[in-house]
């Protein structure tokens, strides 16, 4: 993809509304949203301050450029929203902050409800243990010994208390134990991602209910007014990132980025993930456009997804991502993925084309496009050095969504008018309804002879050594041999690479199978090292014919585990014959 000297006519689209780089905004796209907290038909900022990461973070409300609201957060925030509550006038919006275990509610942007998260079993043995210390049965050294034991073998986890005790220095500890022993044992997730799912109608007015991620790899749905668990949903892993869509009484889906690299999709008829999209590295933002799902890639790529999974279409960037945003203007029916970069650029796709390059004085850490004041085509930008800036897109601005990507034209995907039953395909279902038997017969013996023709070239393959041939083909491992000499002395080459995308093999050993009467070999068995996915491992060794009659044989060659005996890999060499005499 081009620069953004190649995407005309940048200053023309966008107008620069405020910028401010001392700000001293630290924050996140997750923690920046836009709503009409007053009723007055102006939607304000609301971010979620991260503060200087140990203290300092707050909720700050700015109204065009002021900043108007200000109050103090008790914990870092992780996610930041705005939803209707109910039904009565004025409909103003509330806003639910996440923070640790809880979600801290304001109406009016004064503190509402304070709503945590169930807590987590804990763990039998551990509790045992601390109630020991308790009552003076045991000191803290011995306290330590049997936490550790019981965090090797149980299966469920510590505790926050445990593990921040087993961290600890040895002359810390007393303190610890007179400080907690006291307290009981409780484990408390807390919350990686917070989103709004409407409660029964589309409408923007309507009711929503909140969608919270937790760290126990556990999605929650909460009712509206009383903050109730109306659905809880589990994952595999626990979630980073979320995008809800649909209503909750109707049909939703949930899109989750969960830590272990791999997206799923949530429906309401199961309490677990619907489909599974694997990804070959972490997601760094995920963006749902229409019906499709966009996600940012920590190799540089954003990759666009079906909402089953099937992937659509790759587009590499120049840089890594920082941040995603959707824009979404309903008045032109323009939807696209707005993309931070690390190089100081948000580029906007409308799916894997690039329509417009913006450039900032700073990386770009936190995106919100969306009505700001009065305006609807607004983009809120938040930078790493704590800046604030805000551009509005004009109202004659357009984008050029052809492709710059090399490749064939639009105009070969263009579907030909073909009616749907022709004259030739009504003629072949009559002959088919006639002739099924023997268009069956047919098709058994062709597919007969296929199989026939597989297994000889098969046979050929082994018999000749063209190939290694793998005894199992689930092992990600592909070798080849290369002999060099005229004899009576032959060097043999084993190219050996590891083709998974990202697991090492680890323990494996090289054995020769040959005729000692024929050819003596200087090392007939070897270890490999670790196997690196991607790069190819040439190993040598010396082969010496022995015999003066000139002739040649096979040599076998078997890759195996340690300890094991069933090859992984197997290979047949047929060396030349020796164009020299055997050493004597």
């Amino acid at each position: 993809m081009s620069s953004s000297a190649d995407v005309s006519g940048e200053a023309s689209k966008w107008l620069d509304a405020h910028y401010d780089p001392v700000a001293n905004l630290y924050t996140f796209t997750s923690c920046v949203d836009l709503a009409d907290l007053g009723g007055d038909g102006e939607n304000k900022l609301v971010i979620g301050d991260l503060g200087d990461g140990s203290c300092g973070m707050k909720l700050k409300v700015y109204r065009g450029t002021a900043l108007v609201s200000e109050s103090t957060l008790l914990d870092l925030p992780t996610g930041l929203v705005s939803f209707l509550m109910d039904l009565h006038e004025p409909r103003i919006p509330a806003v639910a902050v996440a923070s640790g275990p809880f979600i801290y509610v304001y109406k009016n942007l004064r503190p509402y409800f304070k709503f945590t998260l169930p807590g987590l079993e804990v763990n039998a043995l551990e509790q045992d243990v601390w109630r020991q210390a308790r009552e003076g049965q045991i000191d803290p050294l011995a306290l330590k010994e049997l936490l550790e034991g019981v965090r090797d073998t149980a299966d469920v986890p510590l505790s926050a208390r445990s593990l921040r005790y087993l961290a600890l220095e040895r002359e810390d500890m007393q303190e610890f134990v007179s400080l907690h022993k006291a307290q009981p044992v409780r484990r408390q997730t807390v919350i990686t991602c917070i989103g709004t799912l409407r409660k029964s109608t589309a409408d923007e007015d309507g009711v929503s209910c909140l969608v919270i991620g937790a760290e126990s790899s556990d999605v929650y749905i909460l009712d509206p007014e009383a903050f109730t668990i109306l659905s809880k949903l589990s994952l595999p892993s626990a979630p980073t990132m979320m995008d809800v869509t649909g209503q909750f009484d109707v049909e939703f889906r949930i899109t989750v980025a969960c830590r272990n690299g791999n997206i799923y999709i949530l429906r309401r008829e199961s309490t677990k993930p619907k489909y599974c999209i694997e990804l070959s590295s972490h997601p760094v933002g995920l963006v749902r456009v229409g019906k499709n799902v966009v996600v940012g890639c920590a190799e540089e790529q954003l990759q666009g997804f079906t909402q089953k999974g099937k992937k659509l279409w790759t587009a590499s960037l120049p840089a890594p991502i920082t941040t995603m945003a959707a824009m979404d203007l309903p008045t032109r029916g323009f939807q696209a993925v707005l993309v931070g970069l690390a190089n100081c650029e948000v580029h906007l796709y409308r799916e894997k084309n690039l329509v417009s390059v913006i450039k900032t004085p700073d990386v770009v850490t936190g995106l919100r496009f969306g009505r700001y004041g009065r305006e609807d085509g607004a983009l809120v930008m938040t930078t790493k050095g704590g800046g604030l800036a805000v551009k509005i897109l004009k109202r004659t601005a357009t984008f050029d969504e052809r492709d710059g990507a090399p490749g064939p034209p639009p105009a070969q995907s263009v579907r030909l008018n073909v009616p749907k039953k022709t004259k030739l395909y009504v003629d072949q279902t009559l002959r088919e309804r006639e002739h099924a038997a023997a268009m069956h017969r047919a098709f058994q013996m062709d597919l007969s002879r296929v199989r026939l023709a597989a297994a000889k070239a098969y046979v050929k393959a082994l018999e000749a050594g063209l190939t290694p041939v793998s005894a199992r083909p689930s092992v990600p491992l592909k070798m080849n041999a290369v002999v060099q000499g005229l004899g009576p002395a032959f060097k043999l080459t084993l190219n050996v690479q590891n083709t998974a995308a990202c697991r090492p093999i680890l323990n494996l050993t090289v054995s020769f199978l040959y005729d000692v009467g024929l050819y003596s070999m200087r090392t007939p068995y070897f270890r490999i090292p670790l196997l690196v996915p991607g790069p190819v491992y040439p190993f040598e060794t010396l082969v010496e014919c022995t015999s003066d009659k000139g002739i040649s044989d096979v040599i076998k060659v078997f890759v195996l585990h340690d300890g094991k005996t069933a090859p992984l890999l197997t290979a047949h060499i047929n060396m030349p014959v020796s164009e020299g005499l055997a050493l004597t």
